[in-house]
């Protein structure tokens, strides 16, 4: 991978280490948001999808890490 990278440049290499950091943001964000919307009973649907997406996101992070 190590070669891959290499030869992908500079912006790439710079991309493929921000992008698990902005990813891992907006799991904590979805994971926030769904927790509060099932605490104040809001919309019951959209906090369950925030953290199944949360889980999904999450899952891509692992293997991009790995």
């Amino acid at each position: 991978m190590e070669g891959y990278l290499g030869a992908l440049g500079g912006i790439a290499q710079a991309m493929s280490a921000t992008a698990p950091a902005i990813s891992m943001l907006a799991v904590f964000a979805l994971i926030f948001g769904g927790i509060y919307l099932l605490v104040k009973k809001r919309d019951r649907q959209k906090a369950a999808l925030m953290l199944v997406l949360a889980l999904v996101i999450f899952g891509n992070v692992v293997i991009w890490t790995m």
